[in-house]
């Protein structure tokens, strides 16, 4: 479905719904939670009864934003009336999204906003699906021009974090011309750019620390320092009493040392005891996606993450196999047969 066409269905959809639910990925980043709250407000203020859910307690540091507040505990979706339309944002599928989000949404028709690389354009019932945007949050404020919408400065806000936490604050090679007019725009609505970098990027709960502590001394590095991994299990998380929200920039890690090409973040999930997710971050011509693809994952090139169906030491050993076998397959892509002399 082109984008327009997208649009367009998506429109039709929104007509035809008294009570939209707003809803990302499990766990939903600065990209899911800003562009979900940026979302229902805008649903809202264009006369719908719209509500963001997610997990509050699994927000981590994009839960300081604004209009956070208005959003509905997933475990309370059971309670409300029925809802008329699904927003899934930033995520591929329905069995990327909280369980209770899946229950509500049974019958329901999608309105599908996503960036990733691995979504084919197929979930939903309007696909507003763009692999080349920077983020949801970019995409949804095209949206929300197209639509005619207005941004307040909390949406603006919300707006700018899934945009700036996506990009690296406007680092990664996903920024493009479309992303810098999208940020230009939102500036005009108040943005504290200074206050929210700060608390994004400057300042640390004590448990993030420790664990970033604990991630260091478990650094492994391995080819020549073209891969590097760290670990965190679940009783690090227990031992500092955190989540994953306190840990999203321990990729960082690994990534950070002199000639990574493959960065690798373990952790261990504490209600599934026998998965353990990987986060995935490369450089050069690696394509992360073919690594998490490998084990039911996906994402972004240079971005991506899996859950691995087996307990840590295995699926280190998994990943591993995986990796090294990317790198086999690129030697002999660029292996070159000597010509036979007779």
């Amino acid at each position: 479905m082109e984008l327009k066409e997208g649009y367009a269905a998506a429109a039709k959809l929104i007509a035809g719904a008294k009570r939209v639910l707003v809803s990302g990925h499990l766990s939903p980043d600065g990209d899911s939670l800003g562009s979900m709250i940026a979302l229902a407000r805008m649903l809202t203020a264009a006369g719908k009864e719209a509500y963001a859910a997610a997990d509050v307690n699994a927000l981590g540091k994009p839960g300081f934003l604004e209009g956070v507040e208005a959003i509905v505990p997933v475990r309370k979706l059971r309670r409300q009336r029925r809802f008329d339309l699904l927003f899934a944002v930033d995520c591929g599928g329905l069995d990327r999204m909280p369980p209770e989000v899946r229950a509500a949404a049974q019958g329901l028709p999608v309105v599908c906003i996503d960036h990733h690389k691995t979504n084919d354009g197929t979930f939903g019932d309007a696909s507003i699906v763009d692999p080349t945007a920077s983020s949801a949050g970019e995409i949804v404020w095209r949206f929300a021009k197209w639509m005619e919408w207005g941004i307040d400065r909390v949406s603006a806000e919300a707006l700018w974090v899934a945009i700036v936490t996506d990009t690296g604050r406007f680092a990664h090679d996903s920024t493009g011309p479309g992303t810098m007019r999208a940020a230009t725009d939102l500036l005009k609505h108040g943005v504290r750019t200074a206050y929210i970098n700060d608390v994004l990027y400057g300042s640390f709960p004590r448990k993030a620390i420790e664990l970033k502590r604990i991630a260091w001394r478990s650094l492994h590095v391995w080819k020549n320092r073209k891969v590097a991994e760290v670990t965190l299990t679940r009783d690090d998380f227990r031992s500092v009493r955190g989540t994953k929200a306190d840990a999203e920039d321990v990729i960082e890690i690994p990534r950070s040392v002199a000639k990574n090409e493959i960065a690798l973040f373990f952790y261990q999930i504490p209600d599934r005891t026998k998965e353990t997710r990987c986060s995935i971050r490369t450089r050069g011509d690696w394509d992360a996606t073919v690594l998490a693809a490998k084990f039911g994952g996906g994402g972004h090139a240079k971005a991506a993450g899996c859950t691995i169906k087996a307990p840590l030491a295995k699926a280190k050993r998994l990943m591993r196999s995986a990796v090294k076998e990317l790198f086999k397959g690129a030697c002999r892509k660029t292996m070159r047969i000597p010509p036979v002399t007779v």
